[in-house]
């Protein structure tokens, strides 16, 4: 199980590993364009070459892609959800090109949809986006705070979706312990809460955890990260939750401000030790 944050990729994603290193990093998770939009940066055989050596030269053993934020594969525009559809496709054939172990995604709002009409076309669309996709990248869903009509706050919903999309190319989930405990799952009562998982989704679908402890109340549906130890899941839940991903081993990414991470990843590390 390796530990790791959320790195920036400015001046190229080359620039990481090297950043991921000075913060305590085994594993990182990068953007490969802007969340917010824009033409992606081409990654010429050189740029994946340089960091792949890079990624090896500072021991960084595992990289994740999180896509942009603006993805919506469930939305009533076609533009949208066509759109959202060739750029996960996307994500997924250029972390092929840097060895990226997954690929992780939000689904989007049911907004001006019943929710199993939703969940529906949301498989529809993770069909179109993996036909045909023969990389090595795989994809995760992430789970979502439960904000709105947001989908995915409900892990059954997305057991629903996997099983339902019937590909290989899907792994599993990225299971963000903050967006859980916002929507109902509560990790101070963690036997509980294991067997609820395990129940709804079944353990061996959680491939990749986001370590965040949560600025929000239980069962908010508030999307509010925190440092661990310092929100309402508490450093008792988490040397709960560092021990559950050492035995399984599932890799934890922090999301938390970079103001702290480095003593967040100094913690996590400490409750694996």
């Amino acid at each position: 199980m390796k530990i790791g944050a959320h790195i920036s990729i400015a001046g190229g994603i080359q620039n990481a590993p090297e950043r991921a290193s000075t913060l305590g990093c085994e594993a990182m998770q990068i953007f490969t364009r802007s969340p917010r939009g824009g033409k992606a940066p081409e990654l010429t055989p050189e740029i994946c070459k340089e960091f792949k050596t890079l990624s090896e030269k500072f021991k960084i053993q595992n990289t994740y892609i999180h896509t942009p934020y603006y993805i919506n594969l469930a939305s009533l525009e076609n533009r949208i959800r066509h759109a959202s559809s060739s750029i996960v496709r996307d994500e997924l054939e250029r972390g092929s090109l840097i060895d990226a172990k997954y690929v992780m995604t939000h689904l989007g709002s049911a907004k001006g949809m019943a929710h199993d009409k939703s969940i529906q076309k949301a498989i529809a669309m993770l069909k179109k986006t993996l036909e045909n996709y023969s990389g090595k990248t795989k994809l995760l869903l992430e789970n979502s705070a439960g904000a709105g009509k947001i989908i995915g706050s409900s892990l059954a919903d997305l057991k629903t979706i996997i099983d339902g999309t019937g590909s290989r190319a899907i792994a599993g989930i990225c299971l963000d312990t903050q967006h859980s405990f916002a929507s109902g799952y509560d990790w101070r009562d963690f036997k509980k809460t294991i067997e609820r998982i395990n129940k709804e989704l079944g353990i061996k679908n959680i491939k990749l955890l986001h370590a965040n402890d949560s600025l929000a109340d239980f069962n908010s549906k508030r999307d509010r990260h925190e440092h661990i130890g310092d929100g309402k899941i508490g450093k008792k839940a988490f040397r709960n939750i560092v021990a559950f991903a050492e035995k399984n081993d599932i890799d934890m990414i922090l999301e938390t401000e970079h103001d702290r991470v480095i003593e967040d990843i100094k913690l996590l590390k400490k409750f694996r030790g």
